[in-house]
């Protein structure tokens, strides 16, 4: 491996152009298809086109999965708690604390769950590559309001429900992993005290997007994907710090659980009762991902094989 023989920095150089070239030469592959889906207007064509290009994603995600394992000796620890099925659809939430949180979403579940689809936030959309390769395969975008703006036009929320909506009906018909970041935004210690969260290693999460995902797709979720990332420290960015070799040994945990029956009717906008029902889950759900994080932070990961699923 690469990393035990060079010094991190010309490793974090080679590491960036090796993503960054497997990143190119499947958005190469993507143009074609691309131009296709937006000259043909039929709903059929472009299902199948929409199959293609996650064919072509899946493939760059096994790409540079082994890539990777040339340069770094990654040994994750992953803990998951049940069985995953590849031909069911999932709700997948998880702590947001960096871009990197992404490509190790892509890695723990490639192969073990349908391709991973991320709700991202409209201004994403207009990223060269990642934000055409994104919308072209049909990625949700969604405007992010202030509570202040919320507060002023309430028919703002409708806005997100009805891409929700439209983003999920899609998802109906083939397998999908929808994977929804709760906090809205990558968690800083700043945003920590600026927004007086309770949590001591978490944002306050935000529940309406699993409510608007479980409204519109209801017995299709086979389960709720409750993952918790914990990156080893380190003085640079996490990403940074993978490219360096400092998180190979970054430890995930997956709590797989079941659609709680209490969530799956209910109107989230117009039910005062059932929108407590559902933050109050989703606040349980994060104050037990905010203990593990203190314990999968304190204590370093088992040495275990290499994972390579």
């Amino acid at each position: 491996m690469l990393s035990v023989l060079l010094p991190a920095p010309i490793v974090a150089l080679i590491g960036f152009l090796v993503l960054g070239a497997s990143l190119i030469a499947h958005f190469l592959a993507f143009v074609p298809f691309m131009l296709l889906k937006l000259l043909i207007p039929v709903p059929s064509v472009r299902n199948l086109i929409t199959d293609t290009l996650i064919r072509i994603a899946i493939h760059w995600v096994y790409s540079y999965k082994v890539l990777f394992r040339l340069i770094y000796p990654i040994n994750w620890d992953i803990q998951i708690s049940d069985e995953l099925d590849h031909r069911r659809s999932y709700l997948l939430v998880c702590n947001h604390q960096s871009w990197l949180d992404i490509p190790v979403l892509f890695d723990v579940f490639h192969g073990r769950t349908p391709f991973p689809r991320f709700f991202l936030k409209r201004e994403l959309m207009y990223i060269p590559v990642i934000g055409l390769a994104c919308w072209a395969m049909e990625f949700p975008f969604m405007k992010r309001y202030s509570r202040e703006q919320l507060a002023e036009n309430p028919e703002l929320a409708r806005e997100d429900l009805a891409v929700t909506r439209k983003a999920c009906r899609r998802f109906r018909k083939r397998p999908a992993t929808v994977v929804n970041f709760l906090e809205g935004t990558r968690f800083t210690e700043a945003k920590r005290v600026n927004r007086q969260s309770p949590y001591r290693n978490l944002l306050r999460p935000k529940a309406g997007g699993i409510a608007y995902a479980l409204d519109t797709m209801g017995k299709q979720v086979a389960g709720i994907i409750d993952v918790t990332i914990a990156y080893r420290p380190s003085k640079y960015p996490p990403f940074w710090s993978f490219l360096l070799g400092e998180q190979c040994n970054l430890r995930v945990h997956v709590d797989v659980l079941p659609v709680p029956e209490s969530l799956k009717d209910g109107d989230y906008l117009d039910d005062p009762a059932f929108r407590e029902e559902v933050q109050l889950w989703v606040n349980r759900l994060w104050q037990r991902k905010d203990d593990r994080l203190d314990r999968l932070q304190e204590h370093p990961p088992a040495q275990t094989a290499p994972v390579s699923g």
